[in-house]
């Protein structure tokens, strides 16, 4: 899965974070999701499924540039002090 995600260009994330993260756009399901949830109405199971409909896109976005983070440093010359 990691490897799948390693191979998959950030901008492919992006745009899916943004159709589907934000569907429908007006207001953002996933935040209107979230402001019910803080009120404690969210009871059904489709209320959840919703949640983690829209949330995996972004779950998904975080987890690809923190990847690309970890692999930019680790391919940073080591900084040696010469004495």
């Amino acid at each position: 899965m990691l490897k799948l995600i390693d191979q998959t260009p950030l901008y492919q994330f992006m745009i899916f974070a943004g159709l589907v993260g934000l569907a429908p756009f007006a207001p953002p399901h996933l935040w209107e999701k979230s402001r019910i949830l803080a009120e404690g109405g969210m009871m059904r199971t489709i209320d959840w499924f919703d949640v983690a409909f829209h949330g995996l896109p972004w779950l998904l976005l975080g987890l690809k540039l923190s990847r690309l983070r970890r692999a930019a440093r680790h391919k940073r010359p080591s900084q040696q002090h010469r004495g």
